[in-house]
C-alpha cells in the first residue's frame, strides 16, 4: 500500500483504456494507508488489518475481478518487490483462476518459485498490455 498514489494513476489510465478498474478502500477514499504513515507500528498495522477487515476486502474484491495487477515498483532496494500481502492475493487470484498480471519481472525472493509457476504476465510498465 506504500504506493497508493501511483494506484490511483494507473487505476485512471485503465479506465481511459475501458476497463472497469476495483482497488483497495483507502485508495477509493483518497485516504493515506496506515502502512504509508511513517513510525506506524507492527501492532498498529495489525489493528487496522483487523479493524477495517483489509485482507477479506482485497480477497472479495480478487472474486469478483476477471485479473488483477501487482504494482510491484523497487521497495526496500528490491525492484520487482512483492512483499507478504501482495504473494498472497496473487496465490489467491492463482486459486480462482484469474489471470496475474505483474507491472515489472519477478524478484529474486525465496518464493520466486511459487511466483512463477503462477505465470504472471509481465507488462513491463505498459497498462496498455492488459487485456
Amino acid at each position: 500500500m506504500q504506493f497508493y498514489q501511483e494506484m490511483k494513476a494507473i487505476k485512471d489510465g485503465l479506465e481511459i483504456l475501458g476497463h472497469d478498474v476495483l482497488v483497495p478502500k483507502e485508495v477509493e477514499d483518497n485516504t493515506i494507508p496506515i502502512e504509508a504513515l511513517p513510525g506506524t507500528t507492527d501492532e498498529e498495522k495489525i489493528t487496522a488489518k483487523i479493524e477495517y477487515d483489509f485482507i477479506r476486502e482485497h480477497f472479495f474484491k480478487i472474486q469478483v475481478s476477471e485479473a488483477i495487477l501487482i504494482l510491484n515498483y523497487e521497495k526496500k532496494g528490491i525492484p520487482g518487490y512483492i512483499g507478504g500481502n501482495t504473494f498472497l492475493e496473487m496465490g489467491y487470484a492463482f486459486g480462482f483462476g484469474k489471470k496475474i498480471y505483474l507491472m515489472f519481472p519477478i524478484p529474486k525472493t525465496e518464493y520466486s518459485v511459487e511466483m512463477f509457476s503462477m505465470q504472471p504476465i509481465v507488462i513491463d510498465g505498459d497498462i496498455t498490455k492488459i487485456k
